[in-house]
């Protein structure tokens, strides 16, 4: 068997990834900048970060290792909405959800010496209308500045906010754990 490498600094992708029940370690070095060039279509961003951050892994890989790299966007108005980069930020992000529907794309690499495969998974998620103290009390409360879209599923706003989704609620917090499971057997 390989040795399956996480290449994410996220607690929850750590967390799902251990939920498959598969042995894995953390690695986090990695020398890529996430920049891309301008009218890049907001489907192929999830696609080309994951990719990115798997192709700048700071070292080869060994014949044993599999690495798992990822990136979750969440798309609106075909408008990509990353994380977001200060209060006012997030206020401006969550507004723009509130009472309508968007898509969660995640994409996720796996590469071994000799190959790579990358995919998405894509969801879609309601909002009720959110009041402006709903906002600011989540963001006050719950900083989500290390969320796409600025907001966590399984957090409070997700909880109180939305209404329905169609998929992957794993999706939404950001790691497709019933692909990935799918793809890692295909591809070990």
């Amino acid at each position: 068997m390989k040795r399956i490498i996480l290449g994410s600094n996220s607690p929850r992708r750590r967390e799902l990834l251990a939920g498959l029940d598969i042995a894995f370690t953390v690695d986090t070095g990695n020398t890529f900048e996430e920049s891309l060039e301008e009218g890049l279509e907001a489907h192929e961003v999830p696609l080309r970060l994951s990719a990115g951050k798997s192709h700048g892994f700071h070292r080869p890989l060994a014949d044993d290792e599999v690495l798992v790299t990822s990136d979750t966007v969440v798309i609106v108005d075909g408008e990509v909405l990353g994380k977001p980069h200060s209060r006012e930020d997030a206020v401006a992000m969550l507004r723009k959800l509130s009472g309508r529907a968007h898509e969660v794309v995640t994409a996720v690499t796996l590469r071994d010496s000799r190959r790579e495969e990358t995919f998405s998974v894509s969801t879609q998620v309601h909002f009720k209308a959110l009041s402006q103290e709903e906002i600011d009390y989540y963001i006050d409360k719950y900083r989500p500045f290390d969320k796409a879209g600025a907001y966590g599923i399984q957090e409070w706003i997700g909880y109180v906010g939305i209404s329905s989704i169609e998929g992957s609620f794993y999706n939404v917090m950001g790691f497709p754990v019933h692909r990935v499971w799918h793809e890692l057997q295909s591809f070990l």
